[in-house]
């Protein structure tokens, strides 16, 4: 419980604060009450760019679920705790797999599909993950990592999955033909195999009545890979509770103005993004809403038919996409009538940028203040809805809002003492939705988690009403389009070429994706941009690849040999 705070007095009315518990002991008990809850309205709809697309009711993605979990469990014999990996854009076979695994008391592994093979098998090997759920598209990069980890089985579908047979056909084809799918030259099952295995075990359980046994809200349900505080990637373990409890919290200050069984979601943001994960996947199954999937964004044209075909409610996005989806010529105001907001996440939205989207659309951006290691949702902008639109409740623009329903939010100097409301220091979070800890990393949840606090690593400042302002972010961690981007690992890449004597990468403002990346490079000998770079790439996913190159003499470095990372990003740096 939390202690009397100044935020209480301004949670817009019928917001509590406590969030009301949910009856659920794990997430897949929350899946099943959607079923029984929705039935056959459909819960997941994927639409390609063009325009062919197909869906799953909730009905459908509890069964399949099911099915899943019997084959993980029964058929594979995985022990409640092992981990799965999931290797997938937003496509029908996400919430079917992930959901399946949490029914079958395993661990979810989410694993960005634009990672490099050797960023997927440093996260495959730190996580132990036994099995790896894999779009067919990225079976190369897949074969030459799978055997220096732990994944004994790799379970493949394709984007055309859950479509009718004919469209199903036409899509294979039509990739097959433009050589988008590779052969996958190692041993693997079809998910269509999977799933009907797992039907004959769920039949067989039935039939001798058997009950499997189910997670409870303090067993680990993910590992969500993030830099934390530090910059080095680890495993944030997020608890079918500490998830379960974010869900509560988000139910608490929506329910004055969702409608549930009646909202349609936009999910372009990928699901294993942790926003995605938590507000699009789990948060659209508990209020009945209607996603809609996006594959790939990019181009922005993708998300063309998806606007044109349905009547989006509400929507989650980063300062990016708000940024340039009003610079398309297709994008109208008209197809957001009906959108009441876009929960906005990952990077802080630019004042500029939020003034032009709410302008353009009518529809109201909703900021918070999160991370993976808070399942993700601390804070939140309160809003109310009048005349079918939402209005914010209080005056404040730019900063992320009130501290969840349940949750503590406090600023605290060097020595962790709490400050006066203004004041500058770092903001430490405390409440039911706090990870665990990190994956085999006690050191670091130690220093991460301290005497109940999560430490941020953030700074910002609260004020007389309890209203956050982040005012800094971690120091070195820096955001492209809502990815993070860790310097440390982008430098350990760089550093990797024989011909670099010394590196240091910081971020650097840019007007399309918010930040990107900038490397400082000392050579040994002679070495151009474009060889550096196509090094880079060899290594890193694009996002994390530098835009910019500057050859320095020297780095400058404190008294311990740190990279002096605030003096590099000074304009005068790159004079060198």
């Amino acid at each position: 419980m939390t202690t009397g705070q100044a935020w209480w007095s301004n949670y817009p009315a019928g917001v509590g604060r406590e969030a009301q518990p949910f009856p659920f002991d794990n997430l897949g008990q929350l899946v099943r009450g959607a079923a029984e809850r929705y039935g056959d309205r459909k819960a997941e709809t994927l639409v390609l760019p063009n325009g062919m697309e197909a869906s799953l009711t909730f009905k459908e993605v509890d069964r399949l679920s099911d099915a899943f979990a019997a084959y993980l469990r029964d058929g594979l014999r995985l022990e409640a705790g092992a981990r799965v990996a999931i290797l997938l854009p937003n496509a029908l076979a996400y919430p079917v797999c992930a959901f399946g695994a949490l029914k079958a008391g395993c661990v979810v592994v989410n694993t960005n599909p634009l990672y490099t093979p050797r960023e997927l098998e440093l996260q495959l090997a730190d996580s132990g993950a036994e099995v790896l759920v894999v779009l067919d598209h990225f079976g190369d990069k897949v074969a030459s990592v799978v055997p220096r980890t732990q994944v004994k089985t790799v379970v493949v579908t394709g984007i055309a999955d859950f479509f009718p047979l004919l469209s199903r056909a036409l899509i294979r084809a039509k990739l097959k033909l433009s050589g988008q799918i590779p052969r996958l030259g190692m041993p693997f099952t079809r998910l269509s195999t999977a799933l009907h295995q797992g039907a004959l075990y769920v039949a067989k359980e039935h039939l001798f009545h058997r009950q499997p046994p189910a997670p409870t809200r303090d067993s680990l349900a993910l590992l969500q890979y993030t830099g934390g505080t530090t910059g080095t990637s680890k495993g944030a373990m997020l608890t079918h509770g500490n998830l379960l409890a974010n869900l509560e919290q988000i139910a608490e200050i929506t329910r004055i103005y969702l409608t549930h069984g009646e909202e349609t979601v936009l999910t372009v943001l990928p699901m294993y993004h942790v926003i995605a994960f938590t507000i699009n996947l789990l948060f659209g199954f508990h209020s009945g809403s209607h996603s809609i999937l996006v594959p790939n964004p990019r181009p922005l044209q993708n998300l063309r038919p998806a606007f044109r075909k349905h009547e989006i409610t509400w929507m989650t996005a980063v300062n990016t996409l708000l940024k340039a989806l009003p610079d398309e010529p297709w994008f109208r105001p008209e197809m957001t009538r009906k959108m009441l907001g876009a929960f906005a996440g990952g990077m802080q939205t630019h004042p500029a940028v939020l003034e032009r989207w709410e302008t353009f659309t009518g529809c109201l951006v909703i900021e918070g203040f999160g991370l993976s290691e808070a399942s993700p949702l601390v804070t939140y902008n309160a809003a109310v809805r009048e005349g079918g639109r939402l209005r914010r409740t209080m005056a404040q623009v730019g900063g992320v809002g009130l501290p969840l329903p349940g949750t503590d939010v406090r600023i605290v100097d060097d020595e962790g003492r709490a400050v006066g409301p203004g004041e500058h220091g770092e903001i430490v979070v405390r409440g039911p939705q706090v990870m665990r800890g990190y994956w085999n990393q006690p050191g670091e949840s130690a220093q991460t988690l301290r005497d109940g606090w999560l430490h941020t690593g953030d700074v910002g400042r609260l004020d007389a009403d309890g209203y956050l302002e982040v005012t800094d972010r971690k120091k070195d961690m820096i955001i492209v389009s809502g990815f993070n981007v860790f310097p440390n690992e982008v430098e350990a890449c760089i550093a990797l070429h024989p011909d670099v004597a010394d590196v240091a990468v910081v971020g650097v403002p840019d007007e399309g994706t918010g930040e990107a990346v900038r490397a400082f490079v000392v050579l040994r000998k002679e070495l151009t941009v474009d060889e550096i770079r196509a090094h880079c790439r060899r290594l890193l996913a694009g996002y994390k690849v530098p835009t910019s190159f500057d050859f320095l003499a020297e780095i400058p470095k404190n008294a311990v040999g740190k990279a002096l990372r605030r003096e590099l990003r000074a304009p005068s740096a790159a004079q060198g």
